[in-house]
C-alpha cells in the first residue's frame, strides 16, 4: 500500500522540542519533494516547510523560520521536521505531503496537488 506514515507528535511545554517523522511506504521518497502542513481548529491549512528531492533546497513559513528544520534521509525513505522553541500557537495537526516531480526546487503553494498525504499527527504545545 502506498502511503505516508507520520509519527512524533505529542504534548510538549512551550520552549520544548519535537521531531516529526514522515516515512514513505510503497514508493521511493527520493522521487518526491515533500512539504509539511499544519491546521489548527478554525484556521486554514498552512504550509510550514518544504524540501526538494535532494534535500538541498528548503523553504519555511515566516512563522517558523529559525525554529523549525526540515530534513530528509532518502536512504531511509523518511523526512523529518525538527521543531524547537515551540509556542502555543504551533498547536495543530501536522501533515506531510509528497509531490512527484522532476523539479530541483520546492515551493510552499496551495496550487500544488500532492500525490500522497499522511494521516496527520497532533502537536500540542501547552504548559
Amino acid at each position: 500500500q502506498l502511503q505516508l506514515v507520520e509519527s512524533g507528535g505529542g504534548l510538549v511545554q512551550p520552549g520544548g522540542s519535537l521531531r516529526l517523522s514522515c516515512a514513505a511506504s510503497g514508493f521511493t521518497l527520493a522521487d518526491y519533494r515533500i512539504a509539511w502542513f499544519r491546521q489548527a481548529p478554525g484556521k486554514e491549512r498552512e504550509g510550514v516547510s518544504c524540501i526538494s528531492r535532494s534535500g538541498r533546497v528548503t523553504n519555511y513559513a515566516d512563522s517558523v523560520k529559525g525554529r523549525f528544520t526540515i530534513s530528509r534521509d532518502n536512504a531511509k525513505n523518511t523526512v523529518f521536521l525538527q521543531m524547537n522553541s515551540l509556542k502555543p500557537e504551533d498547536t495543530a495537526v501536522y501533515y506531510c505531503a509528497a509531490d512527484w516531480t522532476v523539479s530541483t526546487m520546492c515551493v510552499l503553494s496551495r496550487r500544488i496537488e500532492y500525490d500522497y498525504w499522511g494521516q496527520g499527527t497532533q502537536v500540542t504545545v501547552s504548559s
